[in-house]
């Protein structure tokens, strides 16, 4: 027997092992053409970015973890670490070596941390093994004075190399950050485009920014540009490597809050969950591709949909930033905003920014453009009180279970269904864990119907001032599509 025939022989052998090993371990198939779908399987590893929290001194942040209980799964491991520290462009990084302020444990159970001050810094997290899939890590901050009052909220977000951000702004009271988190060895080289009503906005200082492995930029936007814009829109584009982007806008009179990058542009954009008692809402969209946009613009009620009276259509021209303030559109009743094409769908980005109280005890929160939830999505950080569940069924009814975990400190979790009718919003307290110590997480999953979008609004009141933070619930891809495979003897004898 020559060495050839000896090596077919082994590798012939080695294929029989393999493809019998998966045989035994793969799931049942109802059809032989289901074998050759790709099956939805757990991620096995997350990784999550955090920004800077606050340059402010009376900053007071908190960090809370959570992973839904998922089938399957090697043990796991997480951690929320400190990003080192740079300034735009210089290349250098300093790493605080502060031990991390979580280090999650197993899956069903919330954890938290908290920090204090301006120094705080931004933060890298990785999930392994059973902690990964879905893995959410929400930061909330309070600052009680000075032109970043508020409470500043954000899910902390998966590193990508795309991202828009309508609703920005450089006015003169207006003070807006893009910060930028780099997770990976290697640095990472990101553009910043601004455009404006009349267009894109020169900014050489925006091009080439060099963010260093495993640090953090802030880019104060005013610094770009040598007039101030009213609206603007925001595009985070990565030319090697990947970030995580998040935009932190302060102003003088309306308080502070994040905002989260707008969903990937496309013809229809839902933004769910306005507060009833809005006193301001105005809506910044932007086209990027060549074609204008005609959208019909409509408030998504318990009731049903409305046109806001004047507001009924919006037209918005290539490449430039359309603007309109709604007013107390929601006129004492919760609701969610619908852009549908009027006739040709064209790609869309949008935001909200969302104003409560009035005077000089005014709030703002930013509301940005959502996908579905999905399979699955999960709030973190929520308190026995002042939390609110929004649910929006912008087509067909459908039916929706929300799981409240035990509490960081212990409670047992609990279940509820809700069912929406289509073409309204559902405003909800959600429910609570019994016997609540600490804070708590709450996980969205759509049982049938239609798409549902989902939002969770977090209110702490100080000093008669409505502070709130909205957060969107997109799926928290926590499983990723598996294309099957079969041995191919015939690789054998080419």
């Amino acid at each position: 027997m020559n060495r050839t025939t000896v090596s077919l022989i082994a590798v012939v052998t080695a294929l029989a092992a393999v493809t019998g090993f998966a045989a035994m371990n793969a799931p049942d198939a109802p059809a032989a053409d289901s074998a050759r779908a790709a099956a939805r399987l757990p991620v096995e590893r997350s990784s999550l970015l955090c920004p800077a929290p606050s340059t402010s001194d009376l900053a007071e942040t908190s960090y809370t973890s959570f992973t839904p209980e998922t089938q399957g799964g090697a043990e796991g491991k997480a951690e929320l670490a400190a990003a080192g520290k740079e300034s735009a462009g210089s290349g250098k990084t300093k790493k605080d070596d502060a031990k991390p302020v979580l280090t999650p444990k197993e899956p069903g159970k919330p954890v938290g941390g908290s920090a204090s001050g301006a120094d705080v810094p931004a933060r890298i997290g990785t999930a392994q093994g059973s902690l990964a899939p879905g893995w959410t890590v929400q930061e909330t901050t309070t600052v009680t004075a000075g032109s970043g009052r508020g409470i500043l909220g954000t899910t902390c977000s998966a590193p990508d190399t795309d991202f828009w951000f309508p609703a920005a702004s450089t006015a003169d009271d207006r003070t807006d950050y893009v910060h930028l988190t780099n997770p990976d060895d290697s640095a990472a080289v990101v553009d910043i485009e601004l455009y404006g009503k009349d267009g894109a906005l020169k900014s050489e200082v925006g091009e080439g920014i060099q963010v260093q492995p495993h640090a953090s930029v802030p880019v104060l936007l005013s610094t770009l540009l040598d007039k101030p814009q009213t609206d603007l829109t925001v595009h985070v584009s990565v030319r090697s490597g990947r970030v995580g982007a998040a935009l932190q806008a302060a102003d003088d009179k309306l308080g502070a809050d994040w905002l989260a990058p707008s969903t990937d542009p496309t013809g229809t954009l839902v933004m769910p969950g306005i507060p009833k008692d809005a006193t301001s809402v105005r809506l910044v969209a932007f086209a990027p591709g060549q074609d204008d946009a005609d959208l019909k613009v409509q408030l998504v009620a318990p009731n049903g949909p409305v046109s806001p009276a004047g507001n009924e259509t919006l037209h918005i021209k290539s490449g430039m930033t359309a603007a309109v303030d709604l007013g107390d559109v929601t006129k004492g009743e919760p609701g969610s905003l619908l852009l549908t094409p009027t006739e040709r769908s064209v790609p869309v980005v949008a935001a909200l920014r969302v104003v409560r109280g009035k005077g000089d005890k005014q709030e703002t929160a930013f509301i940005p453009a959502t996908a579905p939830v999905s399979t699955r999505a999960t709030a973190a950080d929520n308190r026995a009180k002042g939390c609110t569940l929004t649910l929006v069924a912008p087509s067909a009814a459908a039916e929706v279970k929300v799981t409240a975990s035990p509490g960081t400190g212990g409670g047992s979790p609990v279940t509820k269904t809700y069912t929406v009718k289509a073409r309204t919003t559902l405003e909800a307290k959600p429910p609570v864990p019994g016997g609540l110590k600490g804070t708590y997480a709450l996980t969205v999953e759509t049982v049938s119907g239609g798409p549902v979008h989902a939002s969770r609004l977090l209110e702490l009141p100080e000093g008669g001032v409505p502070m709130f933070t909205v957060q969107t619930l997109p799926d928290d891809r926590g499983t990723v599509a598996v294309p099957a495979a079969e041995p191919d003897l015939s690789v054998l004898v080419k």
